[in-house]
């Protein structure tokens, strides 16, 4: 999987020491053709504790030492860590070995620019196309490779510098934590214990392995839920993935509250602090935010194409406060500009600290929407060459009516006047996400199976 994403594979057969080697080295090469200084440029690389990321961080490290660049290794750190330590080091850019929360045998390269961005489509495109043609042979000196260890340190004092400690202190909040065994374990546990926090830490360790399926939704968080329901005296869960940048929440009751509600409380606390302001979210995410977002006057949401950069490309634009992606990434620029579990969990328990009421209560107070996302095997379907036609299908079929609006900024959205769907492919995984919106699971449910038909995956 190559696309804004970075490039993702099943380890030892798409995703092997050679392959990572060279799209490091393709990436050195496009950075390389962007420096007006002649001295020697540094990159940041770290990675998400997967077993294989340490032999391909060897790969990536070869690569761009080979391409005339020195090495700052932070090891196992989470992606908005390597992001902010770009800048905090004075680098070039940066690269994550990460699959983010594909399965423990996928790993991948995550690309970020001397900002701590994640590259845009364009600069994306380019990195790829210099990974499928030779590259050139580099005329400087080899680079070398350092290790350094306070990433983690360096991020969460970030955070403690933009919160208000006194007022999660205060609470002595009693949480929970999901690491995953993942890059998120050292720094979650640092943050949450220097916000005064009593902590049950789950899955902690980095083993080299996960110790459930990566992706923090309803269905992998069994052992959070029952650790927080059976307490009976934690106020929240929290489960990151693998390379921290997406947060998933549960209720002081043990029951999961959902992904996309931690865009939404971490937006209302920015909201709260700033009186107004403008936010940026991709197609793919509820309505929520827009409902939070019509509480404070003279604010908007920008909805842009689903992948980080883009999202940080609108908020940019917008100069806005955040934004983020309803898969549980909040993007907080006072921190670093890619999704961030730990400003994630910072804002949420300024949110619950500062309104007093049991994350349950304050949930209930949010208009729900029920929300289906379903996946669809691309390679099944006729891989990327069908999707055009797919979308040709959808959109002849509801240009027929007056009451919908289309946006075909990234595959189609159709808004109704009970909920939306969206239709696209996906940009790290060989599949088709198929996503629904509505009041009800009924109507949610009904919009999905309409959008199938019409494309002919049904």
């Amino acid at each position: 999987m190559l696309s804004v994403s970075g490039a993702r594979g099943i380890v030892g057969k798409s995703m092997t020491p050679e392959v990572a080697r060279k799209f490091s080295e393709a990436f050195a090469s496009h950075i390389r053709g962007s420096l007006l200084s002649t001295a020697r440029p540094r990159l940041v690389i770290g990675r998400d504790g997967r077993g294989s990321g340490a032999e391909l961080a060897e790969a990536v490290a070869a690569g761009v030492c080979e391409s005339g660049f020195d090495v700052i290794d932070l090891g196992v750190v989470s992606t908005p860590t390597v992001a902010l330590m770009i800048g905090h080091l004075g680098a070039i850019g940066g690269i994550v070995l990460t699959a983010s929360h594909n399965p423990i045998e996928w790993n991948g390269l995550k690309t970020l620019n001397a900002e701590g961005l994640a590259l845009t489509s364009t600069e994306a495109d380019q990195v790829i196309a210099r990974f499928r043609g030779p590259l050139p042979v580099a005329s400087t000196p080899r680079g070398s490779r350092a290790l350094r260890d306070e990433g983690d340190q360096v991020h969460v004092d970030r955070v403690l510098a933009n919160i208000d400690i006194q007022s999660i202190r205060s609470r002595r909040f009693h949480v929970a934590l999901d690491s995953v065994n993942g890059g998120g374990a050292r720094s979650g546990k640092m943050l949450l214990e220097a916000l005064g926090c009593e902590l049950l830490h789950l899955n902690g360790e980095c083993t080299g392995t996960f110790a459930h399926t990566p992706e923090p939704i309803e269905a992998n968080l069994g052992q959070l839920a029952n650790a927080v329901g059976n307490a009976r005296s934690i106020a929240i869960g929290f489960a990151q993935d693998p390379d921290a940048d997406r947060l998933a929440l549960v209720d002081e009751r043990g029951r999961f509250i959902g992904e996309e509600y931690t865009l939404v409380l971490g937006a209302t606390r920015l909201l709260q602090r700033h009186g107004r302001g403008d936010l940026a979210t991709n197609l793919s995410t509820s309505r929520m935010i827009d409902d939070v977002v019509a509480q404070f006057p003279s604010s908007q949401v920008i909805r842009t194409a689903v992948g980080e950069a883009n999202v940080v490309a609108g908020i940019r634009e917008c100069g806005g406060i955040g934004g983020g992606e309803g898969n549980g990434g909040l993007i907080w620029p006072e921190i670093c500009w890619v999704r961030d579990s730990l400003s994630a969990m910072a804002l949420v328990l300024e949110l619950m600290a500062h309104d007093g009421r049991p994350l349950s209560q304050i949930i209930a107070g949010i208009r729900p929407y029920a929300m289906i996302k379903r996946k669809l095997d691309l390679v099944g379907l006729g891989g990327q060459g069908a999707m055009a036609d797919a979308f040709n299908k959808v959109r002849k079929e509801f240009t027929r009516r007056t009451d919908v609006k289309m946006n075909e900024t990234d595959g189609i959205r159709i808004d109704f006047p009970e909920g939306w769907v969206h239709l696209r492919a996906s940009n790290t995984e060989p599949i088709i996400r198929l996503i629904a919106e509505a009041t009800d699971r009924t109507r949610a449910e009904a919009l999905c199976e309409a959008c199938a038909r019409a494309a002919g995956f049904a």
